[in-house]
């Protein structure tokens, strides 16, 4: 486990918005547009697990600049609670009399003193309640080779993250935050208390962004939490723009910086990763008390992982931009990789010249036929819109639309995708309509992460030709690949849309890879 200082770095640039993530813990499944609910009170969740996983009161808004309070864990019991010489009779119950005792000296048979030096906080405990929790405490405390000690230093478990644990020992109960997450979950690993790691990962889980999903994949490697950096994955290779132009991306270790240059789907421009690997070698440069990052000490910084970069697949523009002028290359690399571009016989060089395959995109297609009238379909400013779920988690990418039915034209569109009123992601594009009854696809700047059985709104305002064709016969569910997709109308529509027919026939996304057969249905 890195030091303190490491561990603050990490919880500090860890970006997560609280509100979102329990939006999507909580989120509305069936399209009524009001605020999610409150979480489910104690004993509600469906099943026998009796995991609590609560909302904190109020979310900060940032893990550096938090000014909430703490949870009430973190502060020792009230002496009233307990002085009364009767205080068992008010207690409704097992869990209830353990919560009493919880951070409470009343019956205390061990202390820890938890945090590095500096910054230690001595936290009163009992015996037989962490033996039943935790296998760790059991062989510690009552094994063959305990040794009776009363206080236990714990110096790399901050204190924060030790009474999270510790609740949970008690009570059951787990109140997550954005920048404790990461150490309650050290300290669950430490003393396995797998479901309180499990509790942690579902945060993570929901709380990821293209923002924080490189420094989370670099901690799930250091965590062995496959499922975690499989999310991760999912996120950098759909979001690669963002996630590589994140200030989480310059904290990543070697390895991970390695495993992520070597990815084939990243779905961005060389470009951009070239720039995202000079950014990291910067910063490393700086950690390592250098007083101003050059060219050389860069280059040393990435050493081999350089000729993980394809620099021969960018364009020749954005070779002569970027990397021709970073002074990171040798006088020879530089001119090898020119004459790599303009010259019949090319020279021997070290880098790939192979484009990243990228993501596939695939398409939902809800109309079963396309069709035109002579008054119908029109425009003038009004909102087409349609509201979709899915049973997986996907990233949109953008719209199929239907163009002009009475010869070539250019349409405008504004495009957008809402999810319980709050704007996404919008965009206006341009395309041009050939006549026929295709498709034309128009995109978002960036694809748009959408969460599992939660309604979300698409919507488009075109601009042209005053008559297109239309959809018809639509389905209100239908699968492509290993993505159910769930359609109802929208009250955001004024043009007519909706599921039986209308405009939006297409939704492209980045999903689960197919398999070869499912690439056959695909589009239907």
């Amino acid at each position: 486990m890195a030091s303190k200082p490491v561990k603050q770095q990490i919880m500090e640039n860890l970006q997560i918005t609280q509100a979102v993530a329990w939006e999507n813990a909580y989120g509305n499944v069936g399209g009524n547009l009001s605020p999610p609910p409150p979480p489910p009170a104690p004993g509600d969740s469906q099943g026998a697990a009796p995991l609590q996983v609560q909302q904190p009161i109020s979310a900060p808004t940032s893990p550096a600049s938090a000014t909430s309070p703490r949870p009430q864990c973190l502060s020792p019991a009230p002496a009233a609670s307990t002085d009364d010489p009767n205080w068992q009779a008010s207690r409704a119950g097992v869990r209830d009399r353990n919560a009493a005792m919880f951070n409470n000296e009343l019956m205390a048979d061990v202390h820890f003193v938890a945090g590095s030096p500096g910054s230690t906080q001595r936290i009163p405990a009992h015996k037989y309640v962490l033996a039943t929790g935790s296998s760790v405490f059991y062989a510690m405390f009552f094994g063959g080779l305990a040794d009776g000690e009363e206080e236990i230093t714990v110096p790399d478990v901050e204190p924060v993250a030790f009474l999270v644990m510790l609740r949970y020992l008690y009570t059951d109960e787990f109140y997550p935050e954005a920048d404790t997450v990461l150490a309650t979950l050290y300290a669950a690993k430490k003393y396995i208390v797998p479901r309180l790691a499990r509790a942690c990962v579902g945060y993570l889980e929901t709380s990821l962004t293209a923002g924080n999903a490189c420094l989370l994949l670099s901690q799930s490697r250091l965590f062995e939490e496959p499922e975690l950096m499989q999310r991760c994955w999912e996120i950098i290779d759909a979001q690669a723009e963002e996630a590589l132009r994140s200030d989480g991306f310059t904290e990543v270790d070697h390895n991970t910086l390695k495993s992520v240059l070597s990815r084939e789907s990243l779905n961005c421009k060389e470009a951009v990763i070239f720039e995202a690997a000079l950014a990291w070698a910067r910063e490393e440069c700086r950690r390592r008390v250098e007083e101003e990052p050059t060219p050389e000490k860069m280059r040393e910084a990435l050493g081999s992982i350089l000729y993980l970069l394809r620099i021969p697949a960018m364009t020749l523009e954005e070779y002569a931009d970027t990397a021709a002028q970073s002074g990171i290359l040798t006088l020879q690399e530089t001119t090898d990789i020119f004459l790599h571009y303009t010259a019949k016989q090319k020279p021997a060089i070290e880098f790939s010249a192979v484009p990243r395959a990228g993501l596939k995109a695939q398409i939902c297609h809800r109309f079963q036929s396309s069709a035109y009238r002579g008054n119908q379909w029109r425009y003038r400013g009004r909102c087409d819109s349609i509201q979709f779920c899915v049973d997986r988690r996907i990233f949109i990418v953008g719209f199929g639309l239907y163009g002009s039915s009475n010869g070539a034209a250019d349409y405008r569109v504004r495009m957008e995708l809402k999810r319980l009123g709050r704007v996404l992601a919008e965009n206006t594009e341009h395309f041009f309509s050939d006549g026929s009854s295709n498709t034309f696809h128009v995109y978002f700047r960036h694809p748009i992460q959408v969460e599992p059985d939660t309604y979300y709104t698409a919507s488009a305002v075109l601009d042209g030709a005053e008559l297109s064709y239309f959809g018809q016969e639509g389905m209100s569910e239908l699968t492509v690949g290993s993505v159910t997709f769930q359609f109802q109308c929208s009250s955001d529509s004024t043009n007519g849309t909706g599921v039986q027919g209308g405009q939006i026939p297409e939704l492209m996304f980045y999903g689960p890879a197919l398999t070869d057969g499912e690439q056959l249905s695909v589009r239907l």
